[in-house]
């Protein structure tokens, strides 16, 4: 029998970069939320651990030891699995891919054998969005991922995701970032309404929205095209790029902004979905 689990798209509603550390790491201040648009993860008993690559998004991804789905199980302690993922998102497109496959694997595994999950610290070392992917909810995160606190729900809400297919390297867009010690989230306030949370959040920023805008044109046209759609409430870049999200209060609004940049730009990355709250 085969069980699967939903990896759904990491969303950085807003991001603040508020310190670095002295070994480097960045200190950040987010609100994450995710999309129904994602991978999944499925897993069947087998006499050694596979993975096998399917889906749209599947080609050029490595499927060796660094392998975070793999790496996942191994940390489970589970070696007698296959494992199919089955991958939508853009890899390296700041919708955390990978760290939500990895999280889903753990749920699957935890879910099929009974075993206890790794243990926050575990989770951090697999990758920094590890632990905000294992509970696909609003949250707020702090520090280098390791500070979560849950957040109200949001109200509905519909996404657009644009990946203008640029790569964009995350160290790079850190490199380009011209400060490193900003201004923390102001405090997330419980949204009643689509209006109050995107009041809120046009009070807050992408501190690396800039640096990637500079490295990649593209992601400005994204935000461009998104912006001018109608019933696009917010438009902002996700995480280190390059995909960017509109917001929109109805999902008539998002399909039809999906269509019109289908049309626009049939290189690009264009998915809509619901928030999940």
């Amino acid at each position: 029998m085969t069980a699967r689990e939903a990896a759904p798209a990491k969303i950085n509603l807003c991001l603040h970069v508020t310190g670095q550390r002295a070994d480097g790491y960045h200190l950040l201040d987010s609100v994450v939320a995710f999309a129904g648009a994602g991978d999944v993860v499925a897993a069947r008993q087998a006499p050694a651990l596979t993975l096998e690559l399917t889906g749209p998004e599947a080609a050029g991804l490595d499927v060796g030891e660094g392998n975070l789905v793999l790496r996942a199980a191994r940390a489970m302690g589970v070696v007698e699995v296959a494992l199919t993922l089955d991958k939508h998102l853009p890899h390296a497109a700041g919708l955390g891919g990978g760290s939500s496959d990895a999280a889903a694997t753990l749920r699957l595994l935890a879910r099929l054998t009974g075993r206890p999950m790794p243990g926050a610290d575990m989770q951090l070392a697999l990758g920094a969005d590890v632990p905000v992917c294992m509970d696909p909810r609003p949250q707020r995160l702090r520090g280098i991922g390791e500070r979560l606190d849950p957040l109200p729900s949001l109200p509905p809400c519909a996404v657009v995701l644009v990946n203008p297919r640029v790569a964009l390297s995350t160290p790079r867009v850190f490199a380009a970032l011209g400060s490193r010690t900003n201004p923390p989230l102001t405090a997330p306030p419980g949204w009643t309404d689509f209006t109050t949370l995107c009041d809120w959040l046009r009070a807050q920023r992408n501190d690396l929205e800039d640096p990637a805008r500079a490295l990649a044109p593209p992601v400005a046209m994204a935000l461009d095209a998104l912006r001018a759609r109608p019933g696009c409430a917010l438009a902002r870049m996700s995480g280190s790029g390059a995909t960017c999200f509109g917001l929109f209060s109805t999902r008539a609004e998002a399909q039809d902004a999906v269509r019109a940049l289908h049309a626009a730009q049939p290189s690009w990355w264009v998915v809509s979905s619901d928030l999940l709250t």
